[in-house]
Parts: C-alpha cells; structure tokens; sequence
C-alpha cells in the first residue's frame, strides 16, 4: 500500500533521510533519558524522540516510523546501558503500540477530521498505557496500572501538544528542504 508521505525515487536518498532521522531519535532519546526531570510521577520523561517518530510517520509512512521506534529504542537503550533490562522492554512496547496508534489516527487527520495535536496526544497516551501495563506485567501488579493511570492519562495532554506542535514545525521544514533537495520527486 501507498502511503500519502513523500517518495523519494533514490533509494539511498530515502536511507540517507531515514538514517539521519533514526540518528536524531536516538541523539535525543539517550540525552533525555539523562537528564532528571522534576515530574509528579517518577519515571515520566516528555517524549521528545516521539517527536522523530511522528515526523517519521508523517513523511515516510508506517513501515519507516516503526524502524525508527524500534531501532531508536534498541540503540537508546545500549547507549544509556539498558539493553533488555526493565526499562528497554517498556520503551520498545510502548514506541511500537504508540506507532501503530498515530499512524490510524494519521489516516483521520488526512481527511481532515482530526489535527495532528490530537494524533500526538493520542500517541502519548497509548505510550503512556502500554508502559504502565507492562510495567504492571512485569512487576505483576496491577495496582499500579489503577494508581498511576490517570495521572499518566493526564501528563499525555501537555506532552502530546509539546510533541504535535513540534512535529508540525518540523514537517513544514523538512518538506520544504526535501522537495528542494529532490526537485524531481513529490508528495
């Protein structure tokens, strides 16, 4: 099937772009994931690699915005040195579910039924959900799952519009340096 985003004629041109946008996921998943955010509830980080994964979506279509959530996860998680611990199977869950999430919402916002805020928001709550229930999984209590859920479901709103808004931004200026740096291809 294919997607509305843009196409790219070259391959390398297309591996290039996903390259550097895997590159800026991870750049971005390893500094967030140093830095101590004073959040209410522990653990909560904004999602800013999100970001990426969204714009993956965006301009590249499904298959590309799983890549990038999936190796933005693996090579995140080596680099801040977790690789299959507790925090790697929650990242990498959540960044598929939240994926599949945007990407159904993303066929509404194209008709213009919803915007692309909403499509973020959405994303961050189903990432938001799908952490905590695998926490829940793994920790074998499902009491977390009742007692955080809702002040997750609540710190989505802020973070998802951070992360729309962005992902707005960013598409306008992507495209733009896209279609000039590849004239003969379209959206």
């Amino acid at each position: 099937m294919q997607h509305p985003g843009f196409r790219v004629g070259n391959r390398l041109k297309y591996l290039t772009y996903l390259a550097l946008l895997i590159t800026f996921a991870v750049v971005i998943h390893t500094v967030e994931a140093a830095m101590p955010l004073p959040m209410p509830v522990p653990g909560v980080r904004i999602g800013l690699a999100n970001i990426i994964t969204l714009l993956t979506l965006i301009l590249f279509g499904l298959r590309s915005g799983l890549m990038v959530a999936v190796i933005r996860s693996v090579l995140g998680s080596i680099f801040v040195g977790g690789l299959f611990g507790f925090g790697f199977w929650l990242s990498i869950t959540a960044g598929i579910v939240s994926c599949l999430a945007m990407a159904l919402i993303l066929v509404f916002q194209r008709k213009g039924l919803v915007s692309l805020i909403s499509v973020s928001v959405l994303g961050a709550a189903a990432h938001n959900l799908t952490q905590l229930s695998m926490a829940s999984i793994i920790i074998a209590s499902f009491d977390l799952l009742r007692g955080y859920f809702p002040f997750l479901l609540l710190l989505s709103v802020p973070t998802g519009i951070f992360t729309g808004l962005a992902a707005y931004y960013l598409e306008g200026v992507t495209g733009r340096m896209i279609r000039q740096t590849n004239p003969g291809d379209t959206r």
